[in-house]
């Protein structure tokens, strides 16, 4: 292996570190979301002290498109690296609030407040996270292999998944339930915040990419705001991509835990088994997937997938919700895997593809940021709502049509891979005319 190829191997596993800290961090709480509820957010009923938790897990997603603009402007002025710094800072004062803080019963009503404000903060910083990971691998990917290198910002994410959920079933195997409520929940958190050190190491050896100090000119933030809002079409046909992307993932990852033990009632360890596995299954199918739109296009891959989600996804759900087993959970999430791994595979990158250099950064974190404060950052609380509301367990299935029918919808008025980046080329052309005194 040249050095060359292994500098770049580093350069992968250095910039995803972070993300997969933030992911990990995302994934705890929405897997221990009843016990933090009940830590955080007693109530004279379950079922609303859940809905708490998981409302709390879902605001830190309606900071994330104030943070794609304001981090992601500060990406594409200072760098890929000093953006990449700046949001590992921010997430890691929001994890260590929250793995810290006192429960209602010792502070009251500030517990929740801090909560709150944790995630809150830890929204902000992942709002351009994801965004500032996709657009580092895009820019050091080789010819023809860009896809397969940006899957690896959402193979960090499934690594993440992985490793909350093998915590998750140690956890729950060598404690009681009642050690698990009062302080089990906080092992995890801490973990994550003994990893911080390391991954700042890591981070603080990024290089900046050429293709940024290759620009000549880097664009002001209102110059950023300007283009953005001029290209709106852009950006809104990109959250409606991210959309499927973004409620199919916090479905079969974040969700699994409790829609497993709390709606299914099956064992807390058989669904952290099959959250295991299907992050597993996402961690293979991304870069396969990846690999093949570089071969075959990203249009293929998104129809298909898009199709055969807003097809089989109730379906698939309702057979579960039938006979619930942990074989029967375990197979709709391998399938609903399949088709995530597949579809964001060529999505993200495509993504890469249709943004601008001069506002890369802010218009992809723009778009996956305003998918997620809208969909799929709510998808475990609007999943709870469906089902109490309507007394059908297969209702998380429709949320899942929906937003197929999004991506599904995106993918069509796309005119295809070329003509978007020639559009984000001719785009980029426009930003970087030097302006007159």
């Amino acid at each position: 292996m040249s050095p060359e190829r292994r500098e770049q191997i580093r350069a992968v596993f250095r910039v995803s570190s972070g993300n997969f800290l933030e992911m990990y961090d995302f994934m705890v709480f929405g897997y221990y979301a009843p016990l933090i509820g009940q830590t955080f957010f007693p109530a004279t009923g379950a079922f609303t002290s859940l809905m708490l938790s998981l409302m709390t897990f879902g605001a830190g997603f309606l900071m994330r498109p104030l943070g794609a603009v304001v981090l992601g402007a500060y990406a594409d002025r200072r760098g890929r690296r000093a953006g990449l710094l700046l949001t590992l800072a921010l997430m890691s004062a929001g994890m260590v609030s929250i793995a810290c803080m006192p429960g209602y019963a010792s502070i009251g009503i500030l517990a929740p407040l801090l909560v709150l404000a944790g995630r809150l903060l830890q929204g902000f910083s992942a709002g351009m996270e994801l965004g500032g990971v996709s657009v580092y691998l895009a820019e050091i990917a080789t010819p023809g292999h860009k896809g397969f290198y940006v899957s690896w910002q959402s193979g960090s994410q499934q690594v993440a998944v992985m490793f909350a959920a093998l915590t998750g079933v140690v956890l729950t195997s060598n404690l009681s339930a009642g050690q698990m409520a009062r302080w089990g929940w906080r092992v995890p958190l801490l973990i994550g915040c003994l990893i911080i050190p390391l991954v700042f190491v890591l981070r603080h050896s990024l290089r900046e990419t050429e293709q940024f100090l290759a620009r000549k000119q880097h664009p002001a933030t209102s110059e950023i705001l300007r283009s953005l809002a001029a290209h709106w079409r852009i950006v809104l046909l990109g959250m409606l991509l991210v959309t499927m992307t973004t409620v199919s993932f916090y479905m079969i990852t974040a969700y699994t835990p409790t829609f497993g033990s709390a709606v299914l009632r099956l064992t807390s360890t058989d669904s952290l088994i099959v959250t295991l596995l299907v992050g597993a299954s996402n961690l293979f199918w991304l870069p396969v997937m990846g690999a093949l739109s570089d071969r075959i296009g990203r249009r293929p891959l998104l129809l298909a997938c898009t199709l055969l989600m807003l097809i089989s996804a109730y379906p698939t759900m309702h057979w579960l919700a039938g006979a619930p087993s942990f074989l029967r959970l375990l197979l709709t999430g391998l399938w609903l895997s399949f088709l995530y791994g597949s579809y964001n595979g060529a999505m993200v990158v495509l993504l890469t593809e249709i943004m601008p250099p001069a506002v890369r950064t802010t218009g992809l974190a723009l778009a996956y940021s305003l998918a997620t404060a809208i969909f799929g950052g709510f998808t475990p609380a609007i999943s709870t709502w469906l089902i109490h509301i309507t007394g059908n367990r297969a209702m998380p299935g429709a949320w899942l049509s929906l937003a197929a029918a999004c991506g599904l919808l995106a993918t069509l008025l796309i005119r295809g891979d070329e003509a978007a980046t020639e559009e984000a080329a001719a785009w980029n052309a426009r930003a970087a005319v030097p302006r007159e005194n």
